[in-house]
């Protein structure tokens, strides 16, 4: 359970705000988590009133909006003094890392602020590049153009759940952090990925490094080394297949994205993948909401399912109807997405027409169903549920 601090508790750091939870009973006591409160608060001290370059933002924001900002060029300046150091949070899953996260940003004394998930920040870099290009056609580096916005956006960004899957993103991240760091941007990540381990075993990871060796430079590495999982306590108290699919079950739904996330609806977010995209319609962190039309009455195929198995642990899935010869290419949809959730140990909570082996039970196809029903009803149990997910 995540409680809520005091506003005084909160005015004077995320240390005293994290023991105000625990006193409450809203977190529990755990050594890792409360040093990595005294780490965050050490960083809270020293950027208490941070702003690198106030006359330049103050210009930014009252000069035309985003487009304004994004397509000034102006040169770089000097970098701002000695920007305080960021941090990385690195541990498994369901160790708290975000908590602490959100506990540092709510308290943090920053003018310019911003706190998003890493995957949507490059989805959003992405289109600013693309937005550029368009209107500068003969220019040929979005970078510094780039960097400028964000920085006159934010003086301290934090990112939830930082890792690095796309070539796309590999190729920009060197130079525009490096850009980011040189206006004096400060930069606190959570991870379940090491910055060693960032990209590993992917190709092109030789021109990455420079990056790795950036942020190992800028930002202070904190491993969490918790031994308790919270997320996976929280769902193992959960029913994870709803039958049938009605009102009932979608309350039921509702409450499991509740306490699974904190928050009653989320966001949409779009994966890329090359050439195209794949679109969630609610996520918060690694927790993915859609009904079964969006996923499986689509045209989407395994690198679809890939992306979305290695980006979320758990899928809120509304809606699996009987399956048969009449819509089986959603049978044969969903039979895939299965396979990939339970290669890569993702969560699946769910409303249904039916249990398992009664979804497709007549038919032509009916006997290919039956490893995909064995694997949804594994996936119900403890022993599925403990398992660590596979990004």
């Amino acid at each position: 359970m995540d409680g809520s601090s005091t506003p005084t508790k909160t005015a004077e750091g995320p240390l005293p705000a994290y023991r105000a939870r625990v006193a409450s009973g809203a977190l529990r006591t755990d050594p890792a988590q409360a040093l990595a409160a005294e780490t965050l608060q050490d960083l809270w001290r020293r950027l208490r009133g941070y702003d690198p370059n106030v006359e330049e933002a103050a210009k930014a924001s009252g000069g035309g909006g985003f487009m304004a900002r994004f397509f000034r060029r102006k040169p770089v300046d000097e970098a701002p003094g000695h920007a305080p150091q960021g941090l990385y949070m690195v541990g498994e899953v369901g160790r708290g890392k975000s908590m602490l996260m959100d506990l540092f940003f709510d308290c943090a004394d920053v003018p310019r602020k911003r706190r998003i998930h890493f995957h949507q920040f490059m989805q959003d870099c992405h289109a600013r590049i693309h937005a550029w290009r368009k209107a500068n056609p003969g220019e040929t580096d979005p970078i510094p153009p780039l960097a400028e916005a964000i920085a006159g956006e934010a003086a301290l960004l934090c990112f939830d759940e930082f890792q690095v899957h796309d070539i796309t993103d590999a190729m920009i991240l060197g130079r525009l952090f490096e850009a980011l760091f040189a206006r004096g941007v400060v930069v606190v990540a959570t991870s379940n990925t090491a910055p060693a381990d960032l990209f590993k075993g992917k190709p092109g990871r030789d021109a990455f490094l420079p990056f790795i060796h950036l942020i190992q430079q800028k930002v202070a590495v904190l491993h969490l080394q918790s031994a308790q999982d919270y997320r996976r306590d929280r769902i193992h108290g959960l029913p994870t297949w709803h039958v049938p699919a009605d009102g009932r079950a979608e309350r039921a739904l509702d409450s499991a994205f509740l306490e699974l996330t904190g928050q009653r609806h989320g966001e949409p977010r779009t994966l890329a993948l090359l050439g195209r995209s794949i679109s969630v319609p609610q996520a918060v962190g690694g927790v993915a909401r859609a009904d079964f039309d969006a996923l499986c009455g689509k045209p989407l195929g395994p690198a679809d399912y890939l992306a979305l198995s290695t980006h979320f642990h758990t899928l809120v899935l509304d809606g699996v109807p009987r399956l048969g010869p009449d819509n089986f290419d959603k049978a044969r949809r969903f039979i895939t997405l299965v396979d990939t959730l339970y290669e890569h140990r993702c969560k699946l909570v769910a409303s249904a027409a039916a249990v398992p082996d009664q979804l497709y039970e007549q038919g032509e196809n009916a006997a290919m169903f039956q490893r995909t029903a064995s694997r949804l009803e594994e996936m119900q149990s403890q022993d599925y549920l403990r398992l660590p997910h596979l990004t």
